[in-house]
């Protein structure tokens, strides 16, 4: 078969034969239809995620559609970090996979699983959501953070805040439920805009979020009001000074989601109904699919805010 491959830790996979893959007890073999392209999968192949095994050489992907030896299409998460989705077959669990409806696009569920799953995992499994809250996400520009802006609606949030450094894309999340925008870095207006939410989803961390959290705790009119801070990414660095006096002053807790803080079991509870909510289109994306054979070319291009999420198929 041929696969996306990683013999370099720092360099775009390339397009090679490789060799079949050998499913363990209780895997089967899929025949992959599409694969995203998610930051995920870029600090997979570089070696940088914190679940890195360092192994080379090795097959990006975490997720994927493809089509099982039963005839069905499927949503499937992969457990190897070396042997990924992108290749012309990958051995999967079938436990962590969910039917896709018929009709539903795989590009589309391919792209946008994976985004939706980092918030709507946190909001479920990380904190007690309350109902009717008030959401601001941080970083609410990128495919993940286009997201959550969805999400949170969809999970019962009264009013969602979208903070990001690109205008011109912050500005189309209104479209998708967003109550207001905030610049990413006026501090005075997010805490005028932010100062009394419930919960923050926070994609940047880094010196972006310190600041955003100083201003936020700052303006709280309650100040012992509980705040739930949720850092899922960290576009902006992997460290943020906090005083100390932010938490000992406030009501503001901080944690943390994604693998190892939330269980596998929990990510595959939730894919039914995280796939119904992007086939039916309750959650939309803008996927851009490109051949996987264009995968050197397409993992140095420059996609950039609102370019959509990159898809390889097969």
């Amino acid at each position: 078969m041929y696969a996306a491959v990683v013999n370099s830790f720092g360099t775009a996979p390339v397009w090679q034969a490789f060799p079949e893959p050998q499913p363990r007890s209780g895997e089967v073999v899929v025949d992959v239809l599409a694969a995203g392209l998610h930051p995920r999968v870029r600090s997979q192949a570089d070696g940088s995620h914190y679940t890195s095994e360092g192994s080379l050489p090795l097959i990006p992907g975490v997720d994927g559609v493809g089509r099982f030896p039963d005839g069905t299409t499927r949503y499937f998460a992969v457990a190897s970090d070396i042997r990924g989705s992108m290749a012309e077959r990958v051995a999967v669990d079938p436990r962590a996979s969910v039917r896709i409806p018929d009709g539903a696009d795989p590009v589309a569920v391919a792209a946008a699983a994976n985004p939706v799953m980092s918030s709507w995992v946190a909001l479920r499994h990380r904190i007690a959501f309350p109902r009717d809250a008030r959401v601001l996400i941080l970083g609410a520009t990128g495919a993940a953070g286009t997201a959550a802006v969805q999400v949170a609606k969809h999970l019962g949030a009264a009013r969602v805040i979208a903070s990001g450094r690109n205008v011109a894309q912050l500005k189309r999340v209104t479209a998708l439920g967003a109550d207001e925008i905030v610049p990413l870095g006026d501090e005075d207006a997010l805490g005028r805009a932010a100062g009394d939410v419930d919960v923050v989803l926070d994609y940047v961390w880094g010196s972006p979020a310190a600041a955003a959290m100083r201003a936020i705790v700052t303006a709280r009119t309650t100040p012992g009001a509980r705040l739930d801070w949720i850092t899922i990414g960290s576009s902006a660095g992997q460290d943020a000074a906090i005083p100390s006096a932010a938490l000992r002053s406030s009501g503001l807790t901080i944690v943390g989601s994604g693998q190892g803080s939330v269980g596998r079991s929990a990510f595959v509870a939730e894919l039914p109904e995280i796939v119904k909510v992007i086939s039916d289109g309750t959650i939309v994306s803008a996927p851009t699919a490109v051949p996987a054979s264009q995968v050197e070319a397409a993992w140095t291009s420059a996609g950039g805010p609102g370019a959509g999420r990159l898809v390889l198929t097969f």
